[in-house]
């Protein structure tokens, strides 16, 4: 048997370079915020992800800085659920999504909007 920790001081979720243009992109008109990820439970599967732009998160949030430009704010909340996340962005015709790949996601409802983790 083995018992795993969670290290905060590693970075829980990952950022993919199209991801990080799209944050860079978003925070251009908004000097001073930050991108913050989090979970709600919601839906019919369980949870959604939330992704705010907020001035400043909660002192509990967990910081990463992705660039001069962009910092990342996680939920200390929504770690477990959110741990080895990488968050993408994927175009699919002329729309642009983030998509979350998420290797503790169990279930997803048919729409794609929530997810289980257990």
């Amino acid at each position: 048997m083995s018992v795993e920790s969670f290290d905060p001081t590693s970075q829980a979720v990952s950022v993919t370079p199209a991801a990080l243009a799209h944050f860079r992109r978003q925070l251009t008109n908004q000097p001073g915020k930050s991108v913050r990820v989090s979970i709600k439970k919601s839906g019919c599967t369980g949870f959604m992800y939330v992704i705010d732009m907020v001035e400043q998160g909660a002192e509990s949030d967990v910081h990463y800085q992705l660039d001069d430009q962009v910092e990342l704010l996680v939920d200390q909340n929504s770690l477990a659920v959110l741990s080895g996340t990488q968050i993408d962005i994927v175009q699919e015709g002329i729309n642009r999504q983030i998509r979350f790949i998420n290797p503790n996601v169990k279930d997803q409802c048919g729409c794609g909007e929530s997810f289980s983790v257990s």
